[in-house]
């Protein structure tokens, strides 16, 4: 008798941990559609992005800041975008300043200026090959970046394999068997010698 009510309070025991776990599977689909409720409304705010003529305006509106803009190479590390600001005050009004860094922060030794006029660009060119901070600075007009295409790099030279490209029959690595430059030695094979 004692163990068919064991038997049934077991079962109450597991119906009610198999209700418990209903209601929390319950409670994570809600919160599944509460969250696919939200994505759908912040993609729907941000739906501009994917329609194409949204997307054609705003490479339009890119096209036309970088024909505001210039490119600047050989930057000093050192040099903070008040000090480039500063450099190209004489040109026009300056907008912007832009130093790139690495993901560490550090300075990769180029910037960009966007000015508010397009006129300006034209006299930022002339400050070509211009000192700051004791570094000629290489200035060009700014390209735009065009989705999709790719700059072409041909392939380095492999010192081990002079200029020629690799084929598909050259492995990526090739090493001499000996190491660069050193010619294979022959020596006497080693023999046992119990005297020596």
């Amino acid at each position: 008798m004692d163990g068919d009510a064991n038997m049934a309070g077991g079962d109450d025991g597991a119906a009610m941990e198999l209700d418990d776990m209903k209601k929390r599977l319950k409670e994570m689909e809600d919160e599944a559609v509460a969250l696919r409720e939200m994505q759908a409304k912040v993609e729907k705010e941000m739906g501009s992005v994917q329609d194409p003529a949204a997307a054609a305006a705003s490479q339009a509106n890119r096209e036309e800041v970088d024909s505001r803009s210039v490119f600047v190479g050989n930057v000093d590390y050192s040099c903070t975008p008040e000090e480039v600001q500063q450099h190209f005050q004489g040109c026009g009004t300056v907008n912007r300043v832009t130093i790139r860094t690495t993901k560490y922060g550090q300075p990769k030794g180029y910037a960009y200026v966007e000015f508010l006029e397009p006129e300006a660009v034209q006299e930022a060119l002339l400050l070509n090959e211009s000192e700051l901070h004791g570094r000629q600075l290489k200035i060009s007009a700014k390209r735009t970046n065009v989705p999709g295409m790719k700059v072409f790099r041909p392939p380095r030279p492999n010192p081990y394999m002079g200029f020629r490209p690799r084929s598909a029959y050259m492995p990526t690595y090739f090493y001499p068997p000996y190491g660069y430059g050193k010619v294979p030695r022959f020596r006497m094979p080693m023999r046992y010698s119990p005297y020596y």
